[in-house]
């Protein structure tokens, strides 16, 4: 039986090999904060409980036999890293989401989905149970050391378990996939302090470690989250990757969690300004009010994912169009755009529309900085 010291070695050893793989060299405009420059409306889709199929094996590993090397971002322990939801287990959980076939398109009322349209067929991945905290994002700031550290290979971030290595089908270029990571990408990252405190009092960046470690980061912009993501193993999930898990698949959930409604005592979702008190002050532009990540038990999804929906809101991969591209299977809308698709749904919303899984309305612009505005990754399965 192995010693911890020994485990640690081995740990660092597969660290420093694929680290030692090397790195390649590394648009938008200016908006609001907050909710930020909308860009589009349009309309779409988007689901238990640990032991409903969740596979609770951390990072990106296999499930017959393969050993599975923690995350980047969790290679320590520490506030933020090891100690997230109510059991204090790693914050790089990450959970396998069975393939299937799901309408993205929806209305849902508790008694049954209607309306359906926009089929979509999703093949198995893994999908981080929590938003990336400050305290694993932390561990990335010091890896990209100013701009002079790390830097993502062009062409990574890939869905390389897909189409033979080629990644996810472009939906808005028919016969194309996955670029992955640009070098002009490298141009859009500025994870200085003064960026990430984007906004007084309400950015969960802090210069140095202290209370925040367990909130979400929020105060990215999605080439930020982007570059993480491949950093820590992973990439940023599609649209319907994340609103098939939201669905909770064929089930076609209302919310994330089932039918009940999200309420305002913090058990299903971080919204409204409820958190930390139930009150629902009107405006809660303030970091007190941005929960813990996993804090919402109640309103994990099919596959024990948190924080689906509100909290802060989710960068995913996909360029917004307010229609679907049809048929899709294993697709991302990447062809062009002028914003990026996020999952809406944050602390300060009080419309418990945005909570739907079905909801989909508008696209971001990338460069954007928002206090509104997190992510989490997906990876292989």
């Amino acid at each position: 039986m192995k010693s911890r010291a020994t485990e640690l070695l081995c740990l660092a050893i597969l660290w420093l090999a694929a680290a030692c793989g090397g790195n390649g060299s590394g648009s938008g405009m200016g908006g609001s904060q907050g909710t930020g420059a909308t860009i589009g409306t349009g309309g779409t889709a988007a689901g238990g409980i640990t032991g409903a199929g969740g596979d609770t094996s951390s990072s990106g590993g296999s499930d017959a036999g393969g050993s599975a090397v923690e995350p980047a971002s969790c290679q320590a322990d520490g506030p933020g890293i090891s100690d997230c939801g109510e059991d204090g287990e790693s914050c790089c959980t990450s959970l396998k989401v069975p393939g299937g076939t799901f309408f993205r398109t929806y209305t849902q009322d508790g008694s049954g989905a209607t309306n359906t349209a926009d089929e979509a067929t999703i093949s198995d991945f893994r999908l981080d149970k929590y938003l990336v905290t400050v305290g694993r994002f932390r561990r990335y700031v010091a890896a990209w050391d100013q701009g002079d550290g790390y830097m993502p290979d062009v062409g990574s971030g890939k869905h390389t378990h897909l189409n033979g290595g080629k990644g996810l089908a472009d939906s808005g270029a028919a016969g194309t996939y996955e670029a992955g990571w640009l070098e002009e990408y490298g141009k859009k990252l500025n994870m200085l302090n003064d960026s990430l405190d984007c906004q007084t009092n309400v950015a969960t960046w802090t210069s140095a470690p202290g209370d925040h470690e367990k909130l979400p980061m929020n105060c990215v912009n999605w080439f930020e989250a982007y570059a993480f993501c491949i950093w820590d193993g992973g990439f940023l999930p599609s649209e319907a990757e994340h609103l098939y898990a939201a669905a909770g698949g064929s089930e076609q959930r209302q919310y994330p969690w089932g039918s009940d409604a999200p309420g305002t005592d913090n058990q299903y979702a971080i919204y409204g300004c409820y958190y930390p008190d139930g009150v629902g002050d009107g405006s809660c532009i303030d970091t007190a009010h941005i929960a813990p990540v996993g804090t919402a038990q109640l309103g994990a999804g099919k596959w024990a994912h948190l924080d689906l929906v509100g909290n802060v809101q989710k960068w995913l991969l996909d360029y917004f169009s307010e229609s679907y591209a049809n048929p899709c299977t294993d697709c991302a809308n990447l062809a062009s755009g002028s914003g990026r698709e996020p999952r809406d749904g944050n602390f300060a919303d009080k419309d418990e529309t945005l909570l739907l899984a079905a909801y989909h309305n508008n696209g971001f612009y990338p460069d954007n900085r928002f206090y509104s505005f997190g992510f989490r990754c997906a990876r292989s399965p």
